[in-house]
């Protein structure tokens, strides 16, 4: 048995009915020319002949003495983790994001690997999805995405095994090959790794306390405002899902002096405005999102290998430009004083400064106190393009966890020339989740206007789970004020079906 870090243990104990603790991915493709019908049986005819997993989809949780471990299952059923299944006709993207919703509001069996695969028939065109969730605790945002695009072939021709029976190396969630270390051999590590871990620990807490000065740029813990998303969740899900192209997100970037990184957030920034507009729920303060970050780089150990930056969103400011610029100078501290750090004190020093969040759930003050209001991730993805048993892998979409007091999780993956955003939430906490990808066409179109740079087409219609027709006109609810208009940015529309649009939806309808 292999023992769990610190950190990937924290995931199983987190873990309630109302919020599991699973990370997933969305992906759509195209069959090979001159497929038949059969395609996807006889795929999955070869697959059944995987039998056996590899780690780490081998391993099951088991909890000795308070500590967990990872344990191999010995008696490990393809059949329950590979699931075989079709969309309700007339098999939109709607139904397709109406089941990975349902699917994604699922606790995963502790008595099994921490893992299940759906493939996902019925899309126009003949096309298909694949589902694919795994436990925080086994992987990390960065790592399972990686995982996930080595599993793939760069060609048509080239036929891999599947997911689970591919060798990963130095897979996630797996430590060295040595006996599980002991309590004294934990305490012994630990000391060692003290001349990291201690100040990172004291400069993580010290952010959580210290008052915020006049020049300080950075956000820090706690000064986020109580907003809608910051309540206890229930056990539903809704995922919205649309791409974009990185060109576009990039020219924004240039003109602005900001990274593709500051542009999603001031994008994501645009929507919650306008999002808490509409419910007229905006507070005046502005909202502060956490950002993991990756530190993969700098180790070769498995696992979570993360810590975290905040970053003031300026959702309080009207003038998208002024916006992006207090996003830019928020991460850009918070970065500067990051990277100075050895990976343990960076470590360290994320999950101190939020370590407070803890008792803030279990009382319920993280409603009114909350360290921040929701998590913004961006993860790195192939620029080639990746095939599976000859089919085009088209779009990727992330799909993250919500938790409590923090009802809404937006995650944003690359892939080829392509960001894809995925929007996960509690069902009953946010509700009307697919205008945030109204909300999303809006805030780019300001910031190119804003910047002085060419409009695009409006974006053709959003994916959701619950997304209706487009329609010429959005109807306001009775009782909802009208959100206020933003500086130099053109006025939102609803989006429209439009064949040349720059935003891909999750699939063509």
């Amino acid at each position: 048995m292999k023992a769990l870090s610190p950190t990937d243990s924290a995931f199983l104990w987190m873990e309630t009915r109302n919020q599991p603790m699973h990370v997933a991915g969305l992906n759509i493709y195209t069959p090979p020319p001159g497929a038949g019908p059969d395609f996807i049986p006889k795929m999955l005819e070869a697959w059944g002949q995987h039998i056996r997993a590899q780690s780490p989809f081998n391993l099951r949780p088991v909890l000795r003495m308070g500590i967990w471990y990872w344990q191999e299952d010995k008696e490990f059923e393809l059949d329950y983790h590979l699931r075989h299944v079709a969309l309700p006709q007339p098999g939109r993207i709607r139904e397709l994001l109406s089941m990975v919703s349902r699917v994604h509001g699922n606790l995963l069996d502790r008595n099994r690997p921490l893992w299940e695969a759906y493939v996902i028939e019925g899309l126009p065109g003949g096309r298909f999805a694949t589902y694919i969730k795994m436990h925080h605790a086994l992987v990390d945002g960065v790592s399972g995405a990686r995982m996930m695009a080595s599993a793939l072939a760069l060609t048509a021709q080239d036929q891999k095994p599947p997911l689970w029976a591919q060798t990963y190396g130095r897979a996630p969630g797996a430590r060295a090959a040595k006996a599980a270390p002991g309590l004294v051999e934990q305490f012994q590590s630990a000391v060692l790794a003290g001349k990291q871990i201690l100040p990172g620990i004291a400069s993580g807490l010290w952010d959580a306390v210290r008052p915020v000065t006049t020049h300080d740029s950075a956000a820090l813990p706690f000064q986020a405002p109580p907003t809608p998303f910051n309540v206890e969740i229930s056990g539903s899900r809704r995922f919205a899902s649309q791409s974009y192209p990185i060109a576009r997100l990039k020219a924004i970037g240039q003109a602005a002096s900001a990274t593709i990184n500051d542009v999603t957030l001031a994008i994501c920034a645009g929507a919650l405005r306008e999002y808490l507009l509409v419910q007229n729920k905006l507070p005046a303060k502005p909202l502060v999102a956490m950002v993991p970050v990756s530190l993969h780089g700098e180790t070769t150990e498995g696992g979570n290998q993360v810590s975290l930056l905040l970053a003031n969103l300026a959702t309080h400011m009207a003038d998208p430009r002024k916006r992006l610029q207090r996003i830019v100078a928020s991460t850009a501290q918070a970065k500067k004083r990051l990277m100075a750090m050895p990976r343990l004190q960076k470590m360290a020093h994320g999950m101190s400064s939020v370590s407070p969040m803890g008792p803030g759930m279990l009382t319920g003050s993280a409603k009114k106190y909350p360290p921040f209001n929701l998590v913004i991730s961006n993860v790195p993805g192939p620029k080639e393009s990746l095939y599976l048993n000859g089919a085009h892998l088209d779009e990727v979409y992330p799909v993250s966890i919500p938790t409590h007091y923090l009802a809404l999780n937006i995650t944003i993956s690359g892939y080829r020339d392509t960001l894809g955003f995925g929007y996960i939430a509690c069902r009953r906490s946010v509700p009307a989740l697919q205008r945030m990808l109204d909300y999303t066409d809006n805030a780019i179109r300001e910031l190119e206007s804003a910047l002085g740079l060419p409009s695009y087409a409006p974006s053709s219609s959003a994916s959701s789970a619950v997304a209706k027709p487009a329609a010429k006109k959005r109807i306001a609810k009775p009782g909802v004020k009208k959100p206020a208009p933003v500086a130099s940015a053109a006025k939102p529309k609803a989006a429209t079906v439009a064949k040349k649009a720059p935003a891909k939806k999750a699939a063509k309808a």
